[in-house]
């Protein structure tokens, strides 16, 4: 039979984080206003035959996608946060939804791709002025998002562990990979911008009128550069391939230097939040420990959000026994 007792000094909850509604909100508007301008120069794009004014519509539809999921997986982490399905909170809705829009990404990558090749084997006629006037306005709207999502940019910098273990790497545990995540995005947006920008002056006042689709090209290629290293940094999380954090070092480190001998027998490192972690350790010892011992020693440690700690129990080393002294 079940005990109806709840032990509430060594239960705790499984969310793993602290949420951030000015980032949700702020990265909403962003989604929305990038959405409408995507949405112009697309249409622009092929109402004035520029490949690179499409290029950087298509470019600014995977910033509204990425922001978009963004968006709703901080709204989802939210809403769903109490919920015992989760065992280890809902974070990575937010990295499911990353790689989810990685994929979308690829496709449309190809797609500009595509695109862009058969416009440089086949030109059309390009009505510059307007495609020129349409790429400046996406270049501002880049900028008012960069803005917008400025404070996931600014927090990642100049700070470090703050617990004294000496030691520089891993500084921006605490930094809202999301929100930088979407703020990267944005500028690289920016940048092709100001490619689609440079292609039709180049192609209105010296008739290069191969920069346009050629440009197109370089827009596929920085859409796919970005959905690859998405790709590749969201299947680590999904997969729990973490192994090489700097964080799994350290608790090899703690262990080695203990004040107890112990050897490691097993460990497993996994993140469940942004610059959170969960881990399980294994020790083997003959010490008289308790986990919480090994919790303690390893609490300095902050971006350690999970500890289950196990004990196996060695026999103690044997000690030869002393001859009796000799009598004369």
């Amino acid at each position: 039979m079940q005990s109806s007792v709840t032990h509430t000094g060594w239960s705790h909850a499984h969310a793993f984080g602290e949420g951030n509604p000015v980032a949700e909100r702020n990265t909403r508007r962003a989604a929305l206003l990038t959405v409408a301008m995507m949405a112009a120069e697309i249409g622009g794009g092929w109402a004035y035959h520029s490949m690179a004014l499409l290029a950087d519509g298509w470019h600014m539809g995977s910033h509204a996608l990425a922001l978009g999921l963004s968006a709703l997986a901080y709204l989802a982490a939210r809403r769903l946060a109490g919920s015992g399905r989760f065992a280890f909170g809902t974070w990575k809705i937010e990295i499911l939804g990353g790689y989810t829009s990685a994929i979308l990404l690829a496709l449309v990558a190809a797609a500009m791709l595509l695109q862009s090749a058969g416009r440089l084997l086949s030109p059309a006629a390009i009505r510059y002025d307007e495609a020129i006037v349409l790429g400046t306005v996406g270049l501002a709207v880049n900028l008012a998002c960069a803005w917008l999502l400025r404070g996931g940019h600014a927090h990642g910098h100049g700070h470090g562990h703050g617990h004294g273990h000496g030691h520089g790497h891993h500084g921006d545990h605490r930094e809202d990979l999301n929100l930088r995540s979407a703020y990267l995005h944005v500028v690289a947006d920016a940048a092709t911008s100001v490619l689609a920008i440079a292609a039709l002056i180049g192609g209105k006042l010296w008739g290069l009128a191969w920069l346009d689709p050629a440009m197109g090209i370089v827009g596929a290629a920085l859409v796919g550069a970005w959905a690859c290293g998405l790709l590749r940094d969201c299947a680590r999380v999904l997969l729990d391939a973490e192994m090489d954090a700097p964080v799994a070092d350290e608790i090899r480190a703690a262990v080695a230097q203990a004040p107890f001998a112990a050897t490691l027998c097993d460990l497993h490192v996994w993140r469940v939040g942004a610059g959170k972690y969960a881990c399980i350790v294994s020790l083997a010892t003959a010490a008289d420990i308790a986990p919480d011992d090994v919790k303690r020693l390893l609490a300095v440690h902050e971006e350690l959000a999970h500890m289950t700690v196990e004990i196996n129990r060695t026999a103690p080393p044997a000690v030869a026994p002393v001859p009796p002294a000799a009598h004369y």
